[in-house]
């Protein structure tokens, strides 16, 4: 049997990659005799996804709702994706780095323009139906959003805006965890007392915030830019995106919420709706409550002082 150059270099090549695990080149060549050839359908894992939408009311809208939130919870891991090739990057590229910052920021940029698809997508009648099967479940129980902001920023820019000055960076993550700014969405803080929403969301997610809190100190989003050379620091396009990526998930993001929830959970335009949680929602989610910052060494003490109020 006559084979050709490119075939026997490949050839060469497999041999390398398996004697390199040591596993047999043949074994490895006859199992890939018998498999069958991959589909779109088992590669993307169709059916599996258009299997996980599970009504709890007989209300056609509700599907719309299931769907938009999977959707966004897939968004999500791809900026975990991204975020986490920035962090563990072993070497700071600035390319790099502006790259995969831009990838981000789109995400988001997507995740924000997809809102008309709630606030216009929805019988406001439907959903007040079936969001009280939805209770106590809320949006801030989504974890990968707790953790893409851990990967973002230092510890300190997520505290409570009324424990930010005094907080100490010597505290043990353990107390600085509840001081973070979303612990207010299922606090009382005159009593102490968590609400049920706050104390399961804890109970499966704690554990993996604390470690996230400890690795990424030093490898978020922020502190990996600050390992950049000081010179690439400046580039406009570089602080640019800094800049867009820290407004869009704390500003424009926020806000495109903010206004869906105030036409769904509000209706009497009095403030008094409640959400499924039962949190605080409005000064939880407007900015310029919280003043969630990702980077507040890239604005100007005007900006800082109107963060949100736009």
């Amino acid at each position: 049997m006559n084979i050709n150059a490119n075939t026997a270099s490949i050839l060469k090549e497999i041999e390398q990659k398996y004697e390199a695990i040591n596993q047999k080149t043949d074994t490895q060549l006859e199992g890939l005799l018998w498999s069958k050839p991959t589909t779109y359908w088992d590669y993307i894992q169709t059916d599996a996804l258009l299997n996980l939408q599970i009504q709890r009311t007989v209300l056609p809208d509700e599907m719309v709702f299931i769907l938009y939130h999977q959707t966004n919870e897939l968004i999500f891991k791809m900026i975990l994706w991204e975020m986490n090739q920035i962090s563990h990057a072993e070497n700071n590229d600035t390319v790099f780095f502006t790259e995969r910052l831009l990838r981000i920021s789109r995400y988001f940029d997507m995740l924000t323009n997809s809102f008309s698809i709630m606030e216009n997508g929805m019988d406001v009648g439907q959903y007040m139906k079936f969001r009280n099967t939805l209770t106590p479940a809320s949006g801030f129980q989504s974890a990968q959003y707790r953790l893409i902001e851990f990967c973002a920023t230092d510890l300190v820019n997520l505290i409570d805006n009324r424990f930010r000055k005094a907080f100490d960076n010597t505290i043990s993550n353990e107390k600085a965890f509840d001081m973070l700014y979303w612990q207010a969405a299922g606090k009382d803080y005159h009593t102490g007392k968590k609400t049920y929403t706050l104390e399961v969301f804890e109970k499966k997610y704690k554990a993996t915030f604390l470690d996230y809190m400890e690795e990424y100190k030093s490898i978020n989003i922020w502190q990996k830019y600050k390992q950049l050379p000081v010179l690439d620091q400046e580039l406009p396009a570089l602080k640019d995106a800094m800049r867009h990526f820290d407004y869009t998930v704390n500003i424009t993001w926020v806000m495109q919420h903010l206004n869906v929830a105030i036409k769904y959970i509000d209706q009497s335009g009095m403030g008094d709706g409640e959400a499924t949680g039962g949190s605080d929602w409005r000064k939880y989610m407007h900015p310029k409550y919280q003043k969630r910052i990702f980077f507040p060494e890239l604005w100007s003490e005007a900006e800082l002082a109107n963060w949100g109020q736009e």
